[in-house]
């Protein structure tokens, strides 16, 4: 059985980023979301902690 992890990150009712386990990488949603998508994506223990978290469940 296949699973498929997201991360979504919300503010004021607005979701801004994702991070999709079929992407491997976080996606800005918004405007909001572009420059902390593009940080994310910077820092290798950030990506490999999100990665990892498909295989917690």
């Amino acid at each position: 059985q296949r699973v498929r992890f997201l991360e979504r990150h919300i503010y004021n009712r607005e979701e801004f980023m994702r991070f999709d386990s079929d992407v491997g990488e976080y996606r800005a949603v918004t405007e909001l979301g572009r420059r902390i998508a593009e940080d994310f994506n910077s820092r290798k223990e950030i990506l490999e902690d999100a990665r990892a978290q498909v295989d917690t469940y």
